[in-house]
């Protein structure tokens, strides 16, 4: 009985101690925090060019009507 939880508590100490899943899941919320970054920058430059754009149609269209 006593080598048993000799062993479960050797193991609970290794569980404890692998660092991997903390790094894994650090990676995790830095590549999450990337993207929606980039999201949410793809999205503000998206509307940049649209009103660029339409600004551009505008003035095209009053040029030729003008």
């Amino acid at each position: 009985m006593k080598r048993t939880v000799n062993a479960t508590l050797d193991a609970f100490a290794r569980f404890l101690g692998n660092k991997c899943g903390a790094t894994a899941i650090e990676y995790t919320l830095i590549a999450s925090i990337i993207s929606l970054s980039i999201i949410l920058g793809a999205g503000m430059l998206g509307g940049s060019v649209r009103t660029f754009f339409d600004r551009i149609a505008e003035q095209v269209t009053q040029a030729t009507n003008g």
